[in-house]
């Protein structure tokens, strides 16, 4: 997972390259830079179809630790990712 994206182009254009059937974003405004913690579009599988929706984007963090989001994932044999 990468630390930080932008988004450039509008909702309209999301829904047609993933073929969206919903959409609960409403307008978007160009986001340059999306950070652990913010709200950032997601196009996710649901019953019906395909959906464009904001959440919160980031990993949760270790539940020992707390803190922010996590974001970059370098230790693949550690005990957060673990059931």
């Amino acid at each position: 997972m990468t630390p930080i994206y932008s988004i450039t182009t509008n909702p309209e254009a999301i829904r047609a390259l993933f073929r969206v059937v919903n959409r609960y974003v409403g307008n978007l405004a160009p986001m340059p830079g999306v950070f652990p913690d913010y709200p950032a579009p997601v196009v996710r599988n649901v019953e019906g179809g395909r959906e464009l929706t904001l959440m919160r984007w980031g990993m949760p963090p270790p539940p020992r630790t707390g803190g922010p989001p996590v974001t970059n994932i370098r230790n693949t044999s550690s005990p957060h990712w673990r059931g």
